[in-house]
This record gives structure tokens, C-alpha cells and sequence, in this order.
């Protein structure tokens, strides 16, 4: 599978660990930055450049989920939402990683990197990928209804309040 992978000042160590752990255990990775420490640097285009490359491939029917991660995941998570066909997902434990595939189909996760060890950073990305959506029809709907909003501003069949 190919993995995106983008974070910013705060995530660079975890960087290479990373990677290095997704690419012994098959993966195809991605590196869409920072290359290099810049404490003032911002994280919104390197995961946003994530983000747009998960769903590019996932419109190509290339296999493929992101990881982005800084000091709280928060704004990575954000900034990755903003992205047409991306579903973010903020993750702090096993159930979470779990979740955000089996219920929301999320193609990408978040994580803080000051949050949390690289070990229990890998073990979440690892249960992240290795669980697939439930395809369950109630989360369906909800994702579909999700898309829908993204693309036109409604719901069919729901009052949107503006």
C-alpha cells in the first residue's frame, strides 16, 4: 500500500522512524515533508500536499492512506480535512485507529507526536491500515451524507441550518 506521510517541526523525528517502519513492512512511502528542522515552519501545506495525494490515488483506484502528525495532530488534522475526498481522522489510542476505519472509512490519520512515543505512534498506524471499513450501511449513509454537504452544502432529506 502507498502511505502519505507529512508533518512539521514537531513530528520531524518521528519522520524517519516512520518511515523506515513502513517501508520494512512493505509499504510505499511518501514524504511529502519537511525535510529539514525549521522551528517556525507550517504544517497546513505539507499535509494538505498529503492529503491531495491520498485522495488523487484513491481516485486512480491506487491503494493508498496518509499519516500526518505534529504536536497535537489537531491542526494537521484540520488542514487535512480541508481537502476534497480526505477524511481525517485525529487518533490517541488503539480504539481510535480502529474506529476511524470500521465507521468513517478514513483515508487519514493524525497523531501528536508530543502526545505520544513513536512505538505507540507505530502501532497505531500499523492498526490503522491493517483494518479495513465495515462497509456497515448506516456508516455508508453517513459518510455519503458527509460528501454530499462537501460538494453541494446539503443533505438531502436534512435541514441545514445556516
Amino acid at each position: 500500500m502507498r502511505i502519505h506521510i507529512a508533518t512539521d517541526h514537531a513530528g520531524l523525528e518521528f519522520s524517519d522512524d516512520l518511515k523506515q517502519h513502513l517501508s520494512a513492512a512493505g509499504h510505499d512511502v511518501i514524504d511529502h515533508g519537511p525535510t529539514s528542522y525549521d522551528a517556525l515552519d507550517d504544517y497546513p501545506a505539507f499535509c494538505i500536499n498529503a492529503a491531495l495525494a491520498v485522495a488523487s490515488d484513491q481516485a486512480a483506484g491506487i491503494e493508498s492512506l496518509g499519516v500526518v502528525f505534529g504536536g497535537s495532530g489537531n491542526g494537521e488534522q484540520i488542514a487535512a480535512n480541508k481537502v476534497l475526498g480526505a477524511r481525517a481522522a485525529l487518533v490517541w489510542n488503539e480504539s481510535t485507529a480502529l474506529l476511524a476505519r470500521q465507521h468513517n472509512d478514513a483515508n487519514v490519520i493524525s497523531i501528536g507526536a508530543r502526545q505520544h512515543t513513536v512505538d505507540e505512534a507505530k502501532h497505531f498506524i500499523d492498526v490503522f491500515i491493517a483494518e479495513p471499513f465495515s462497509g456497515e450501511e448506516r456508516h455508508s449513509r453517513r459518510i455519503a451524507q458527509v460528501g454530499e454537504f462537501e460538494t453541494t452544502g446539503l443533505i438531502a432529506g436534512h435541514e441545514i441550518v445556516r
